[in-house]
């Protein structure tokens, strides 16, 4: 059998941290962008071997059990104890790893979908998982929910799937303008010095939000809080200024990538695209991912 999985990419504007014991209470406040574009997980099941093998690609490049930890651990849980034979999952990615794209959430939600369906199972049974294994090993806090959810989304109460709230905003004609320069390490972020302003100038946006839930406010707040806590600086800010000159709303940072986002009408991507070409920098422009992530058996 062979399954696949599609999961969003999925930028977050700003967002709250909020740590717990439970992982599955652990999560983050906050707001957020699905792409489109993001993440496919193939899942191959064979039977019929004596033995019990789990194997993971990233973009055609097996790896290993320390290089892909979450996903490992993710398949490990719900692949049944008892199963003998071959589980081989691919997974591909639009945008690179460690830019801020929700890469790994992706792949851990991706391939817990892929073998639920396999193997038996239920979207929110495959989703807490991936939701566990992303918060144990540091991978994310928020990306999973908001992935399920589609869309622009809201995250109203923190925690996993089955215990965090997500809201979504109304939108239309919209794209979004990616323009990602580098890696950034979550971990690192959480566990630096920024964190305490992050929890107070993401409080203020998401509650400034709720009272005008719209995203052209979004994209102010995000751009404010980004600024505030210091994460969007030096060379990055000058070119959101940049980008300013020709956009209706304000750019702001992919967050936790090197890179920047803005919500791009029609009228405005020729401009976009000019100056950034004059830049000399990569950018994307993609469309708004809907509803739920896909998952189906694979004929193609």
């Amino acid at each position: 059998m062979l399954v696949r999985a599609f999961v969003p990419a999925h930028i977050t504007a700003f967002f709250v941290p909020v740590l717990q014991d439970a992982p599955l209470k652990t999560g983050s406040l906050g707001a957020g962008i699905n792409l489109d574009k993001g993440t496919n997980v193939f899942a191959s099941i064979e039977t019929g071997t004596l033995e019990r093998h789990v194997h993971i690609a990233f973009n055609g490049d097996p790896v290993k059990r320390d290089e892909a930890v979450i996903s490992y651990s993710v398949a490990e849980r719900i692949i049944p104890k008892d199963f003998l034979g071959e589980v081989e999952i691919w997974q591909y990615f639009d945008f690179p790893n460690g830019y801020g794209f929700g890469n790994s959430a992706g792949g851990a939600l991706g391939t817990a979908l892929a073998l639920s369906y396999a193997f038996g199972g239920t979207w929110l049974k495959a989703a807490k998982i991936a939701h566990e294994e992303e918060v144990k090993h540091r991978g994310g806090l928020g990306d999973v929910i908001a992935q399920l959810a589609g869309g622009i989304e809201v995250r109203v109460k923190a925690g996993g799937p089955g215990v965090g709230v997500v809201d979504n905003l109304f939108f239309e004609d919209y794209k979004v303008l990616v323009v990602p320069l580098g890696r950034l390490s979550t971990k690192e972020v959480l566990d630096g010095d920024m964190v305490k302003e992050m929890r107070v100038e993401g409080k203020k946006a998401l509650e400034k939000l709720l009272r005008e839930p719209t995203p052209e406010r979004m994209m102010t707040l995000a751009r404010a809080f980004a600024e505030k806590t210091g994460l969007l600086s030096g060379e990055l800010l000058e070119l959101a200024r940049e980008l300013d000159k020709v956009l209706g709303l304000p750019s702001s940072m992919i967050m936790l990538g090197k890179g920047l986002f803005a919500l791009v009408k029609e009228k405005e991507v020729e401009a976009t695209k000019s100056i950034l070409a004059n830049l000399d920098v990569p950018y994307d422009i993609v469309g708004i991912h809907e509803g739920k992530p896909k998952v189906g058996r694979w004929v193609g």
